[in-house]
């Protein structure tokens, strides 16, 4: 690495973060995978994250990543301050022993503290919200604190940070939205473990599945991606469609499912494992991201480096990724007519789920390993360790 962290012995570096594996989502796996590299790069890493199943202080060691689960209510919309006021006591018995603080959101914990912050801003909570779909009252509830009461926190982290980065370009010109330039904001990426997450040259005798991955939340498209296996389903009983993931959306979608009548064509395996996962993307025919918003997906960056060819609506974020007709095929969001056609076609073109799935693994490769995501975050604690020493 540079000059200056090589005269180093090491950082300590302090990641806060709002969720933490094994099941947790892409936020989660980002903090991970990022700690996990840094430790490999010859540095340390403490994670303090909440845990809401315990009163009680967890201390745990994964990977080499020190894991501080400091007790919190799961109480909105409280939350974030009830996080807050758990975390500033254990941060400061052990603040002397940081190098610098790294805060992921959402949950954005804002510490009083000497140390140099750097923020990583994976969505931000004024712009996702309002993608937020209204089916019940606990969504509104949802939507109503993401737009308005979590900004508040948001503006008083990003006052508080010394740099604020972002996973995409898209999210760092919605930053805008909160007094923040653009071009100021490093965008410093998504990364995927490209050697665990590695293409299956053996699929025979394999059925054809049509694949999503996620959280079952809200803005995910889920009720679009159902309703393109029914249009497809229609024509072609021999197609299934395989759903991975937890989250508040699950009854409804199995609902769904069920008003279409769609039980023997559409599987909701609920939470999978990682090393399952592996496995179902590697068995899968294609993968679909069927968002009206994201940052930069995880599960896009996980289906593409195991040369998958994805089907993605053209969002932000997504389309920083593919390139239409080259590794990928991109669509109009809110649209499952246009979602089927381009589904079908990649089903009944193998050459071109070959070349498209390829060319993703090379995209991965090139861009969105850990390693060069990990270079690019150690040069703005570099940089931000020679501002302040």
């Amino acid at each position: 690495m540079c000059a200056f962290l090589r005269g180093l012995s090491y950082l300590h570096v302090c990641m806060i973060c709002s969720e933490f594996p094994p099941k947790s989502g892409g936020v989660g796996v980002y903090v991970h995978n990022l700690s996990r590299t840094l430790i490999d790069k010859g540095h340390r890493v403490t994670v303090i994250t909440p845990q809401f199943s315990t009163s009680e202080l967890q201390h745990e060691n994964v990977d080499g990543i020190a894991i501080l689960k400091v007790p919190c209510l799961s109480l909105n919309p409280f939350l974030i301050t009830l996080f807050d006021l758990s975390t500033s006591k254990i941060f400061r018995s052990l603040e002397h022993t940081f190098t610098i603080v790294h805060c992921h959101t959402p949950l954005p914990v804002s510490l009083k503290t000497c140390l140099p912050v750097l923020t990583t801003v994976h969505t931000p909570m004024k712009v996702d919200g309002r993608h937020y779909q209204i089916i019940d009252f606990r969504s509104l509830g949802d939507k109503l604190q993401s737009t308005i009461v979590w900004p508040h926190f948001e503006n008083k982290l990003f006052n508080d940070s010394k740099k604020v980065t972002a996973v995409s370009h898209t999210v760092a010109t919605e930053l805008e939205e909160y007094g923040l330039i653009a071009n100021r904001v490093p965008v410093v990426g998504n990364g995927v473990d490209e050697k665990m997450f590695a293409p299956s040259h053996d699929k025979n005798g394999t059925e054809k599945y049509v694949l999503y991955t996620g959280g079952l939340h809200t803005r995910k498209g889920l009720f679009d991606f159902v309703k393109c296996a029914q249009i497809i389903c229609n024509h072609r009983k021999d197609i299934k469609f395989v759903i991975c993931g937890r989250g508040a959306f699950l009854e409804r979608v199995q609902q769904y499912v069920h008003e279409l009548g769609l039980q023997k064509n559409v599987t909701l395996l609920g939470y999978v494992p990682k090393a399952t996962l592996l496995k179902t993307y590697q068995d899968a025919t294609v993968q679909v991201i069927p968002s009206y918003y994201e940052g930069l997906p995880t599960v896009l960056l996980e289906a593409m480096s195991c040369g998958l060819p994805v089907v993605a609506t053209d969002i932000g974020g997504n389309n920083e990724v593919i390139s239409p007709e080259v590794n990928g095929l991109l669509i109009p969001p809110k649209c499952p007519i246009e979602m089927a056609k381009a589904v079908l076609r990649l089903i009944d073109n193998p050459e071109l789920r070959e070349r498209l799935g390829n060319a993703a693994r090379k995209t991965i490769e090139d861009r969105y390993t850990w390693d060069k995501i990990a270079n690019r975050i150690l040069s703005c604690y570099e940089n931000l360790l020679q501002n302040t020493s």
